[in-house]
């Protein structure tokens, strides 16, 4: 069996800790040089061949900066390993023209890496970080295989990529100017048609700097798919898309492949990966630690393989348990007691006005919120929260409320633990460790600054933090953003399991499908016109919610028959034709 040692350099600090790890170890006080110092950093090196995996120095470590991993033993030959004691990547996937090919797996597992190395900004060094070795003998590595003419092409300059990042709301400190100076500047015939798609006429005159968070997303694979290039490369292209938009986004993408392009995408909603990719390749390991990309399967087939979590033809399990989908029955109108009413409501902004029809919250449930980008969700969530107040209208009774806003400030200068001691009233509790601290990871950062947080790592602290209060009503904003598919399902049992331990509710605002079917017991639909006008209709039973919405859009779901999960049909399919005739744009009754 091979073993890797990993050191977070981030969370290691030998200066508060005088080393202990290097005086626990056996084979330090057998005289061998199993854990030295490294010069440079002052940081420790553990050597590899001579660890025995006792685990005596990850148990010690009082900062938890140490792990020590046992491979498979199947695990021969990696792609690129960073350096001693850091990540190692095991396998690439495959790149075929024409094709849109999915990536999906947990944040931290290789999926950068990857994209850096097909890109040719990394270099693959087959784990030969001291002596890296050259194109001639990482193209021999790949031979016989689909990649080792793509590297052969790479290394002679002859592919080149175009990559939409992840983080879209950083362009606005790098792209200046208007959204028509951007997108024009590019010279592409397919201008006209792709800005009529992704249906972004109307902000062409907009600077960049004005834009929301869904805009500058459309704008973004806009841009990309302008380009002209070999192969593209989307990172999460659905944040902060509403529904609608993100099958205009899915067909732009689809364009690319079906103009004969190689296309992939990192994607963590999967009905958008369902909808967009062709095959997927699954990615599993430690995150931080090792990733391995797994064979390459069909996009349902890769998908159910997911959820299950194992892979029958390489025999590993990379998850202890099945995600469960449930169709669950329509809950009764009056079911419950109730834990808040609020009035017929308006509230109007400059150009915008929102009016919000009388509604009820029960105990114990969760009512999900969902409709167009610029259509009030947000004004409605900062009512219920009290940071607005409407202009007519009012809840009837005042509740405590825990809000997590949609967009996060990562302004904070110290720590992730010196900001829950700051803001998280029952951090150090055991009720906190166990419904909060575990489901959502929040050991493995508490000592990074709250100000080098990625996306999904800021997500989860503010959430943790929204959730550590102690509340009624729970109102969060999109708490998916960013998140990958297993931490978006934790969270949902995390926010069910609060809810019910504490006998309170939540009102959540999202757009992603699955995690809407997941958690939601009831919903509420908001129309009209973005940025004009909104209507939010009252909550009701998820399946109804769901069908008016999607009438609305002219998309059409069904469910998957063996895992349950919800699909996006394909538009003019037989499927869809025989939902929209019936009027069952959600699910057929009978599935």
């Amino acid at each position: 069996m091979t073993r890797i040692s990993i050191l977070d350099h981030d969370r290691c600090q030998p200066k508060k800790c005088n080393y202990v790890c290097i005086e626990y170890c056996p084979g330090v006080r057998m005289d061998e040089d199993t854990i030295t110092i490294d010069e440079k950093t002052k940081k420790p090196l553990i050597s590899e061949e001579l660890c025995s995996g006792c685990g005596i120095c990850t148990k010690r470590c009082p900062f938890k900066a140490i792990s020590v991993i046992n491979l498979p033993e199947a695990l021969e030959d990696p792609v690129h390993r960073y350096g001693q004691n850091m990540f190692e990547l095991f396998g690439l996937p495959t790149v075929t023209e024409g094709d849109v090919i999915g990536l999906i797996g947990p944040n931290g597992i290789g999926k950068s890496t990857i994209i850096r190395i097909l890109s040719g900004e990394l270099r693959p060094n087959l784990g030969n970080f001291q002596d890296p070795p050259g194109w001639d003998e990482v193209i021999n590595h790949f031979r016989g295989s689909q990649l080792q003419n793509y590297f052969q092409n790479l290394s002679e300059g002859k592919v080149t990529v175009v990559h939409k990042p992840q983080m879209v709301d950083k362009i606005p400190k790098y792209v200046k100017g208007k959204v028509e100076d951007l997108l024009l500047s590019i010279d592409s015939k397919r201008t006209d048609e792709v800005v009529e798609t992704l249906e972004i006429g109307e902000i062409m005159g907009r600077e960049i700097s004005n834009l929301s968070g869904g805009e500058l997303q459309s704008v973004a694979i806009a841009a990309a798919a302008l380009r002209e290039a070999d192969f593209y490369y989307f990172d999460e292209p659905t944040s902060w898309l509403d529904v609608r938009q993100r099958l205009n986004a899915i067909r732009v993408i689809r364009s690319l492949a079906e103009a004969g392009k190689s296309v992939m995408v990192i994607e963590h909603d999967m009905a958008a990966l369902d909808a967009m990719s062709d095959y997927v390749h699954i990615l599993y390991g430690k995150p931080g630690g090792y990733g391995v990309v797994s064979n390459r399967r069909g996009v349902r087939v890769g998908i159910n393989t997911y959820i299950r979590g194992f892979l029958r033809e390489e025999n590993v399990r990379f998850r202890d348990h099945e995600i469960e989908f449930k169709v669950k029955p329509p809950r009764a109108e009056e079911e419950g007691e109730v834990l808040v009413e609020y009035s017929k409501m308006i509230k109007s902004h400059a150009a915008f006005s929102l009016n919000v029809e009388e509604g009820t919250v029960y105990l114990n449930e969760v009512v999900t919120a969902f409709g167009p980008n610029g259509i009030g969700k947000t004004t409605f969530a900062r009512i219920l929260a009290g940071v607005e107040k409407p202009d007519e209208g009012n809840v009837k009774r005042k509740i405590k409320i825990s809000y997590k806003p949609q967009y996060l400030s990562s302004d904070y200068a110290g720590t992730v633990e010196e900001f829950l001691y700051a803001n998280a009233p029952s951090y150090g509790s055991n009720l906190f460790k166990s419904e909060i601290m575990r489901p959502f990871n929040l050991e493995e950062i508490l000592d990074k600054a709250v100000n080098e947080l990625s996306g999904g790592e800021l997500q989860r602290l503010a959430v943790a933090v929204a959730l550590s209060r102690d509340a009624e009503l729970y109102v969060l904003d999109e708490p998916t953003a960013f998140l990958d598919v297993e931490q978006r399902l934790l969270a949902a049992k995390a926010i069910r399991r609060i809810i019910e331990s504490r006998n309170a509710s939540a009102m959540i605002i999202d757009h992603d499908i699955i995690f809407i079917d997941y958690i939601s017991d009831r919903a509420m639909v908001f129309s009209g016109k973005p940025g004009v006008e909104g209507r939010a209709g009252s909550p009701t039973e998820l399946r109804e919610a769901m069908n008016t919405f999607l009438s609305e859009t002219g998309i059409t779901f069904r469910r998957d028959k063996e895992t349950k999960r919800p699909r996006v049909n394909k538009p003019g399919s037989f499927l869809d034709r025989q939902q929209k005739e019936m009027g069952e744009y959600y699910y057929l009754k009978t599935e």
